[in-house]
């Protein structure tokens, strides 16, 4: 089931995209119309390629960063532009066409219920056939571990870049967000602080470029 027209308003997807002119406009698009109606941004981090000017072509606002500010820079300036412009709800998707944007509603549907502060998309936990190599498999493995051992939760995708976040704690992430190792600092950031945060199975591709 997707998100009704009034659900989706609340919504920002922030896109955070370096050197993806091959990928970000079919990305857009496929944003666009799994949600028609949320505010779809792409924050160019610093790209030395056509990003920026592929993602406006596709309809998406463009927020560029002079420089390369790295992941957790362009998610945090994503996460201040939605909650300046009102937004109940951040979405995370990654430039690369790695995420199914019609999975969207999956991860945002407990934080719009008050289930949860923060959501995150894990390619693990069931569904799909998304496979890695050995060896990216066993540093996820290892990251999972040493996150159990900080905040004695258990969560299987770490890394995942498909995420939401309720305005609580994207005002949060405003002020603080970690720059080494976003992904993983900033769930183990959120569990420390009081956040619920939840894992969802979803299905994930190989990066399209």
């Amino acid at each position: 089931m997707g998100l009704t027209a009034a659900e989706q308003q609340q919504i920002c997807v922030v896109i955070p995209a370096l050197n993806e002119a091959r990928s970000i406009a079919a990305v857009v698009a496929s944003v666009k119309s799994a949600l028609p109606d949320s505010v779809v941004l792409v924050v160019d981090d610093g790209s030395s390629d056509d990003t920026a000017k592929e993602a406006e072509r596709s309809g998406a606002i463009v927020l560029s960063n002079p420089f390369n500010l790295g992941i957790g820079g362009a998610v945090q300036a994503g996460y201040k532009y939605a909650f300046r412009h009102g937004s109940t709800v951040a979405v995370q998707i990654d430039g690369d066409g790695q995420h199914d944007p019609n999975e969207v509603h999956l991860i945002v549907s407990p934080i719009l219920q008050g289930l949860a502060d923060m959501t995150i998309g894990s390619r693990w936990l069931g569904r799909g056939d998304y496979l890695s190599s050995r060896s990216r498999r066993l540093g996820m493995h290892v990251l999972s571990a040493i996150v159990h051992w900080r905040i004695h939760q258990s969560f299987t995708d770490t890394t995942s870049g498909f995420r939401a976040v309720n305005r609580e704690l994207m005002e949060v992430f405003t002020r603080i967000y970690p720059s080494d190792y976003p992904e993983v600092e900033s769930l183990v950031f959120a569990v420390e602080r009081g956040f619920r945060v939840e894992e969802i199975g979803v299905r994930m591709v190989p990066r399209a470029h």
